[in-house]
């Protein structure tokens, strides 16, 4: 197995508790494998590697930060932008087509991300549907979720309990229309109250028509990055902290927890080993192990990676990288 750290100065490759980069970029929130390719999403734009990430080239879309990359079952790939903008390639990332009607309702709605001063809010969440590669759900931090039918010719709009900062979205593997979402605290017109539904995860049961809050009697509520199990039970495993802004720099720590539910978000435990309960250290990227059920691979804003398994026994593989934004196993 391979393991790629995306972080916010570069790809690293993790081997025997040892990390060497790959690919010197800023910001690299998204490392996929589609194919035989490698994707990297970096604050520079996209890069592309027809040999397991030994050489690189791009990027594309250079204007732009990509925050997420997924194919369908046609080859086709979408890539999700900062600032939202949706873009689609029909011929393995050679060439790009701007969906323009993402940006369009981003545009007209005013959506942003309210900081002062505001800055454009960023297409950070894709999902395909499996068996109808023309349904598509793309989560806009702030904004909402933008749903369509046509390949992205028209869309509709909604948010999981009124809540239009959305993180992360991901599909149950077998059960058509069951979604979850990760949300923070971003609102159009400033940041919600800090308050047991205003952040954490959501699931819909018919495919974003509406939505169930799963997050009851958790804390921290913040939750942001999220992956799921491909074989059953499913796990759904969530990190998440007091704030957007949670960090190991904090002068007692980001306070950061890991959680995970093998009932589609009916009950959740905590991932934690009595080091991590809460982390000081914050959890950015995230993701499911292929080869072993319920366990993860999460790295650090301090620049770690661990292994975690279900029954939270945390294993430190590499450490000494930039900020861990992103994490995939192969």
């Amino acid at each position: 197995m391979k393991l790629f750290a995306g972080t916010s100065k570069g790809l690293f490759v993790v081997e025997k508790g040892q990390s060497h980069c790959v690919l010197k970029a800023k910001g690299v929130r998204e490392v996929v494998q589609l194919g035989d390719d490698l994707f990297a999403g970096t604050s520079e734009g996209l890069y592309i590697s027809n040999d397991q990430g030994a050489s690189w080239k791009g990027p594309h879309l250079s204007e732009f930060a990509i925050w997420q990359i997924r194919g369908d079952k046609r080859g086709w790939i979408y890539v999700g932008t900062h600032p939202a903008e949706l873009f689609r390639s029909v011929d393995g990332g050679n060439s790009w087509q701007h969906l323009e009607s993402l940006g369009e309702i981003v545009k007209k709605e005013g959506w942003c991300i309210p900081l002062e001063p505001p800055i454009p809010s960023q297409a950070r969440a894709i999902v395909i549907d499996d068996l109808d590669p023309d349904q598509l759900w793309v989560g806009v931090e702030v904004g909402g979720i933008l749903h369509s039918v046509d390949g992205g010719n028209t869309w509709s709009v909604g948010c999981p309990g009124d809540n239009p900062d959305l993180h992360m979205i991901f599909p149950h593997p077998e059960k058509k229309g069951v979604l979850f979402a990760s949300t923070g605290y971003g609102r159009l017109d400033g940041i919600a109250e800090m308050v047991e539904g205003n952040a954490g995860v959501f699931r819909s049961d018919d495919a974003g028509s509406s939505w169930n809050y799963v997050w009851k009697g958790i804390t921290p509520r913040y939750s942001r990055p999220m992956c799921i199990d491909r074989t059953a039970p499913f796990s759904v495993t969530v990190a998440s902290a007091p704030t957007a802004f949670s960090s190991f720099k904090d002068s007692e720590g980001a306070g950061a927890m890991l959680f995970q539910s093998e009932d589609e978000g009916a009950s959740w435990r905590s991932l934690c080993d009595v080091a991590h309960s809460p982390s000081s250290v914050n959890f950015h990227g995230l993701t499911s192990n292929p080869h072993i059920q319920g366990s993860v691979f999460v790295g650090t804003d301090n620049g770690e990676l661990w292994s975690v398994s279900r029954d939270s026994q945390w294993e430190l593989l590499a450490k000494n990288m930039p900020a861990v934004l992103s994490v995939m196993a192969s």
